[in-house]
């Protein structure tokens, strides 16, 4: 029989407005409000039945009119609409997007804030400085080709390997669907080369890189390698970073082609067979997997961790509740030292304004409009624009628009200064609050934050997902505390609690922090490393595919 849950107790209608300039509220209430129900003062009454995280009007809403909610227009009314109406997408009209003309370019200069020193955690120490959160054996994949017999060989070496090394903590494939039939001379192949390239070098994967080609297809391995005489470089224009260095191995050296990896070749004329195949992983596998093993933790600052923020199956409560939260978390890394980023182009482009102002430097406020400018090109090719982000479980849990989700989506940056930019598939180099410029896909950008170096992953969600990634942990923080009650064993933090008025988002964010450091430590797992759920990588690939 299924876990019967208690229901909690009924509370009084509550409502959540934003900002002192807002229109709308939102309707906190498990199962939303009926019709007839008085507000907190008794000054507007429902007209309509309102559901949980949806908006009810304030005030009476002339045709045209801004609604307002965290003090900006998310759309203006299509026809009147009065106070106590329930305020959906199909009463608005949906704002233009912000020019990326004439925009605020570092003019924001706050106080500097004290460091936030003494937390530490213990990870594995690589090196080339870099610090693992994790001891796990990577095998990367040149093409889609090598993936049935990569896995084959992954279950043999997890069944007959792995228990030999009990200081390693996984073997994972990375599987990918890219590497033959695509233009790979193309200016954007840029993004998914370098991407798996980054996510090889990922710091949990302690600088073992082990490869495991096909033999004739387009990304050669010493392509995705590549020597001095073969530099990966960036001619996509406008919005990206220019030439890329080849960035050595950690350890130190770089590369020099297929001749300095571990490379097994299906297509070897050794290769007689399938299991010999196999075997040939395997055994490659044990060097690794001993060199992995003698690693052990040691005592490192909270600086070392390399944060990837995200929100997926998001709803109008994950920008009051869990987002705000890891948005308080997100200064307290940047003045522990730490690195974190955001990202999800689209769900920040209609905040382009307020993210220019927090710009270091008017150079790193340019950049963000330019990766802005690219990606708007990119939606234009597919004659789409920003507006196709929201999905029907956005609006369902309360979100009318793209707008409105920004908005949401932003506040998990904090208030700290945004003082660096990342192209999709870079390499993290500083410290402090970075724009990571990816899609919103929550796979690809969970992907492009691997290759830029995350060794922890902070995931917030509204509607529910079971979302993980298998090289990293992934810290999955609910909304509301109805989804933390029946996802009971998926959801890691309940941020539902600051909407239910129990605890503030000062408390949230610090119950995350030290969430962080256990689980960076590894002396506590996320709930998607214990049922062992991981969604596949995804590489963006805005190139052709032939």
């Amino acid at each position: 029989m299924p876990e019967t849950l208690a229901s909690p107790p009924a509370l009084a209608p509550l409502t959540i407005r934003m900002h002192a300039a807002d229109n709308v509220a939102i309707v906190a209430n498990d199962g939303g409000l009926p019709a007839g129900t008085a507000l907190p003062g008794g000054a507007v009454v429902l007209r309509d039945r309102v559901p949980q995280g949806h908006k009810v009007a304030l005030v009476d809403l002339a045709r045209g009119a801004a609604v307002l909610r965290y003090g900006v227009p998310i759309g203006h009314a299509l026809d009147h609409i009065p106070a106590g109406s329930w305020v959906h997408e199909r009463l608005l009209q949906m704002p233009e997007a912000r020019g990326l003309e004439n925009l605020p370019m570092a003019t924001v200069k706050p106080a500097p804030q004290p460091p936030l020193e003494g937390y530490t955690f213990e990870g594995y120490r690589n090196p080339d400085g870099s610090v693992g959160t994790r001891n796990i054996l990577a095998i990367t994949q040149t093409v889609q080709c090598v993936a049935g017999v990569t896995d084959f060989a992954v279950q043999r070496i997890k069944a007959e390997l792995l228990p030999q090394y009990p200081n390693v903590d996984d073997v994972v494939a990375l599987e990918h669907g890219y590497g033959c039939g695509v233009a790979i001379d193309a200016p954007d192949a840029v993004i998914p080369i370098r991407t798996l390239r980054h996510i090889s070098l990922n710091p949990n994967f302690g600088g073992e890189v082990m490869v495991v080609s096909l033999g004739c297809e387009k990304l050669q391995p010493e392509r995705l390698f590549p020597s001095d005489a073969i530099p990966i470089q960036d001619a996509r224009g406008t919005g990206f970073a220019g030439p890329q260095g080849v960035p050595p191995l950690p350890g130190g050296e770089p590369r020099s082609g297929a001749g300095g990896l571990d490379t097994i070749c299906l297509q070897d004329e050794a290769h007689v067979g399938f299991m010999s195949m196999v075997q040939s992983i395997l055994r490659q596998a044990e060097e690794h997997l001993e060199r992995l093993n003698a690693r052990r933790r040691v005592t490192v600052p909270a600086s070392e961790l390399v944060v990837g923020v995200q929100c997926g199956g998001s709803d109008a409560f994950s920008g009051v509740t869990a987002n705000p939260a890891v948005g308080f978390c997100t200064d307290l890394l940047v003045r522990a030292g730490a690195s974190v980023m955001f990202s999800e182009t689209t769900e920040v482009r209609d905040g382009i304004a307020q993210l220019t102002a927090r710009a270091t430097t008017p150079e790193v406020a340019q950049a963000m409009v330019r990766e802005m400018a690219w990606y708007d090109a990119y939606l234009q090719r597919g004659s789409v624009d920003r507006s196709a982000n929201t999905t029907p479980g956005n609006k369902k849990g309360g979100l009318s628009n793209i707008v409105e989700k920004a908005m949401g989506s932003i506040v998990k940056s904090g208030s700290a200064p945004i003082s660096n930019v990342l192209s999709p598939g870079e390499k993290l180099k500083a410290k402090g609050l970075t724009y990571a410029a990816t899609p919103a896909s929550d796979f690809i950008c969970g992907t492009l934050q691997l290759a830029a170096g995350m060794n922890l992953h902070v995931f917030t969600t509204g509607r529910g997902t079971p979302y993980g990634l298998a090289p990293v942990p992934v810290i999955k923080v609910a909304t509301r505390s109805d989804l933390a009650r029946r996802w009971h064993d998926l959801m890691d933090i309940n941020a539902g609690t600051i909407a239910d008025g129990t605890a503030s988002i000062e408390d949230v964010g610090w119950e995350l922090f030290h969430l962080m450091l256990e689980v960076a430590s590894g002396r506590q797992q996320t709930w998607a490393e214990r049922w062992k759920l991981h969604n596949a990588l995804v590489l963006f690939n805005p190139a052709p595919v032939t």
